[in-house]
């Protein structure tokens, strides 16, 4: 925007060549309408479902599995066995996966169009000399439009002429006070909107007075098309899960590579014709990936998305549930996010009844101030509607910010009674008082402004007449600290936010004392030191910013642009960042930070089109508490990924191990497949609604660097699949050699291989021991364990599924052997966790 708030509207005019007193002419219109284009924000081309579908399946596991499906079909087609149960079982995992995440993320990104929401459907335009009523759209630079309370401002404008003009501007910047406007020119430099008092925008609402004022910028070239611009050219960024998935999908593609070189190889050593060779390794290789491990984390971010959903917190992208766990900083708007967004009185000084009926009486509860006044007034008594009907008014004098004052005259008793409210510096000087009593008053004056109260001063004085309007002799009667005051929950809020290892940060349009009167009173700042400036961050190199991001924790007066620029700041020093809003302004920073929260409440829609997350309470405390779901989710995820690769793992050492033995083959393919797809996915779905461990909020937040393998998950998980093959090796030597049969070898081989899985499956539940949680407190992980431990005998005990699965009935010493050796995972991994706590009481278990 040219700097039009710097010059006279009759240079405004003369710069953008039109006439102030008849407009433009019907012709020049339509000319500029072909220069400017149409006053509307450009409209971004909706993802189709195909494209939506393809977005679910470009994920590197996915792509893995996908692989491993064409390959496991071609190796049936090649040996011409006819086998192609597995590609298609895992070609269905695929599409439900598919499915489930286009489902809960079908609804499009609903910024842009919201923000076309926004825009005036009409404006009075003067056009000839005539003042007519167009279609906003058609609104364009050179018009001269006039505006009155209740309009929506249809572009952005100079102001040419005001009487009495507010302007509600909080959804663009922040400010939670409707803002006063002038004609006048402003000679200081201004960074930020806020601060262009001669200046109307687009979408922003006339909430008192009315203006004449002339288009300077239509369309895109608004301050909220920048915002639309600004959104349309963010990309929202990767969750860390996302990030971690990917990875560990990398290293399965490789890891599944490395086994079929290795076993490839092993064979044609050992002279195994190469076709043979070929399949056995493909056939190790698809085993080695977790085919389950998709859909049991997207079942498991759908499962986080119903339990938010239930604590007043919606979801609109799945991987955003996760991400929350890793959440280190959080970026909160302050006006309608960490206050109320209500203008209430919190102090008062003088005589109180007085100064409320004072003060009643000279209102018309036209704005939040007068409305946080009328309020108080309420709360003690006073009904200010029926005070001024009793005591009628005569004459009006109405605020303006040149008087920075209102006075009227009412009838009082048996005469009148002229009464003036507005700033103290103003109205006092007009009170008769002893110098004892205005040093007390101005003392009071000088401690609500430290708190950042806007501060108003009521006096008045009787008379003869109603013309007497006369401003001296008043009668002091008392002053009222207004502000936006924090919501209850938000100190606790921060503290536990603090005892978390998160920081929490306010990011806001509003001027910086009042900022800094808010961070204080909740606990996120302690010291001006911990605050910037929107003006002294333009100042700032990116690199002096990062390197001052460690101690600031409020910035004020900022635009959109900067919002995004502190968030981007904040991720490259390797934070996962959480920005909450609920205005315009706060859309282009939710959508860049890793989880955009808007407010359902009082947010606007073009923020909620922005976010992650919708909060709708409007409760900050809400984000904490998802905060919470979001570790445990992640906490449930690594409990899945430890158990499913540990199991796999346990399944490749067996075959593989066997193998280097000499041994015949100690499972087949479709008993692979049935531990994969059956007694592996119902326990590991089962863990995503374990219960959080109670130090889960004791914790620094995950770093959003770290592999998913760190602190040891990765060595755990070699141990884990170590110990399950080791003990399913042994039940294969056990039946062969001690029984006497490969039948019985592979049965019980294939058992124990599932049934320690299955018990396995409730060391995943706590770092600490499973007894001191509970051992059957998560009920779905005990029915799972149920179930599958009666579908793996039936497999085994129903004659009709023998030869499906190509095993043979138990004895009673077998089933016994068997369930002593499926046991020991329990006994052994309770064991270490024994050990760990005895050796270091603050140890932590992965």
């Amino acid at each position: 925007m040219a700097e039009y708030y710097n010059i006279s509207a009759e240079k405004t005019a003369s710069l953008v060549k039109t006439d102030i007193k008849r407009g433009l002419s019907e012709t020049e219109a339509l000319k500029r309408l072909d220069t400017y284009g149409k006053n509307k924000l450009n409209e971004a081309k909706p993802k189709s479902l195909l494209k939506r579908f393809a977005e679910q399946l470009s994920d590197y596991m996915i792509l893995i599995l996908i692989a491993a499906s064409v390959v496991s079909f071609l190796t049936a087609f090649i040996s011409k066995s006819g086998d192609y149960i597995d590609s298609l079982i895992i070609l269905a995992i695929v599409a439900v996966n598919a499915v489930i995440g286009v489902v809960q993320e079908y609804r499009a990104e609903k910024a842009l169009d919201a923000l076309k929401k926004l825009t005036s459907p009409s404006a009075y335009v003067l056009r000839d000399g005539v003042f007519k009523t167009v279609d906003a759209q058609d609104v364009t630079v050179g018009d001269i439009i006039r505006v009155k309370a209740g309009d929506l401002v249809p572009a952005d404008c100079r102001i040419i002429s005001a009487a009495s003009l507010r302007c509600d501007e909080s959804a663009l910047t922040g400010e939670s006070v409707a803002v006063e406007k002038t004609s006048a020119v402003i000679s200081a430099k201004a960074h930020h909107p806020g601060d262009m008092k001669n200046m109307l925008f687009s979408s922003t609402v006339v909430t008192c007075g009315n203006a004449l004022a002339l288009v300077v910028d239509v369309g895109m070239n608004t301050q909220v098309g920048k915002i639309a611009k600004i959104i349309s050219e963010s990309d929202s960024p990767q969750t860390p899960l996302q990030l971690r998935l990917a990875k560990t999908g990398k290293l399965l593609g490789m890891c599944a590579l490395a086994i079929c070189g290795v076993i490839f190889l092993f064979g044609l050593l050992r002279h195994i014709p190469v076709l043979d060779m070929f399949m056995t390794s493909v056939s190790l290789a698809v085993a080695a990936i977790p085919e389950g491990l998709p859909a049991v984390v997207t079942v498991m971010l759908a499962i986080g998305v119903s339990t938010m959903a239930k604590r007043r917190a919606i979801v609109r992208k799945l991987p955003a549930v996760e991400a929350l766990g890793s959440v280190s900083v959080i970026c909160s708007d302050k006006t309608g996010t960490i206050t109320e967004n209500k203008m209430t009185v919190t102090e008062s000084y003088g005589d109180k009844k007085a100064a409320l009926t004072m003060a009643c009486l000279c209102s018309n509860g036209s704005d939040p101030t007068e409305q946080a006044i009328e309020a108080y007034a309420m709360g003690s008594g006073i009904n200010a509607l029926e005070l001024r009907k009793a005591h009628s008014r005569l004459r009006e004098q109405p605020f303006s910010s040149q008087l920075k004052r209102m006075s009227v005259v009412c009838k009082y008793g048996a005469g009148t009674r002229f009464i003036i409210k507005g700033a103290p510096d103003v109205i006092l000087p007009f009170c008769k008082m002893n110098e004892q009593a205005r040093q007390s008053i101005l003392d009071a004056v000088s401690v609500m402004a430290r708190k950042a109260l806007r501060v108003i001063a009521v006096a008045y004085r009787d008379t003869a007449s109603p013309s007497d309007t006369e401003e001296k002799d008043l009668v002091f009667c008392g002053l009222f600290g207004i502000i936006d005051p924090p919501r209850p929950e938000i100190k606790n809020a921060v503290a536990l936010c603090k005892g978390a290892g998160i920081r929490v940060c306010m990011i806001t349009g509003d001027n910086a004392e009042t900022a800094l009167a808010i961070a204080k009173q909740v606990g996120i700042a302690d010291n001006i030191t911990q605050a910037v400036t929107g003006s002294q961050l333009a100042e700032m190199s990116d690199k002096q910013l990062e390197n001052s991001l460690e101690h600031l924790r409020v910035f004020a007066r900022v635009t959109p642009e900067q919002k995004v620029r502190i968030v981007k700041a904040l991720r490259r020093k390797g934070h996962t960042v959480a920005m909450t809003g609920d205005g315009v302004n706060d859309a282009p920073s939710l959508k860049t930070a890793d989880i955009g929260c808007a407010m359902g409440i009082t947010g606007t829609d073009v923020a909620k089109g922005a976010a992650d997350m919708v909060l709708t309470d409007d409760n900050f405390a809400t984000i904490v508490d998802a905060i919470k779901e979001g570790r445990s989710i992640y906490d449930n995820i690594k409990k899945a990924v430890q158990f499913l690769l540990s199991s796999n793992i346990g399944e490749l050492l067996t075959v593989f191990i066997a193998m280097l033995l000499g041994f015949p083959a100690p499972l087949v393919a479709v008993q692979l497949l049935w531990i994969n797809l059956v007694t592996d996915s119902l326990p590991a779905i089962s863990l995503g609604v374990d219960s959080a461990d109670s130090d889960i909020m004791d914790r620094k937040p995950t770093d959003r660097r770290k592999s998913i393998f760190a602190d040891g998950l990765g060595r755990l998980i070699a141990c884990e699949g170590l110990m399950i093959g080791g003990l399913s090796l042994a039940a294969f030597a056990i039946g062969r050699y001690f029984f006497a049969s490969i039948d019985i070898a592979r049965t019980m081989c294939f058992s124990v291989l599932s049934l320690s899985q299955l018990v396995h499956s409730f060391n995943m539940r706590s770092r600490h021991s499973i007894f001191k949680k509970g051992i059957f407190s998560n009920k779905w992980l005990t029915f799972s364990f149920i179930i599958c431990t009666l579908l793996q005998v039936v497999v085994i005990c129903v004659p009709q599924l023998n030869g499906i699965f190509r095993v043979t009935a138990l004895s009673g010493v077998q089933w016994l052997t068997v369930a002593t050796l499926s046991i020991i995972p329990l006994i052994a991994v309770e064991t270490e966790k024994l050990i760990a706590d005895s050796l270091s009481p603050r140890r932590k278990r992965v």
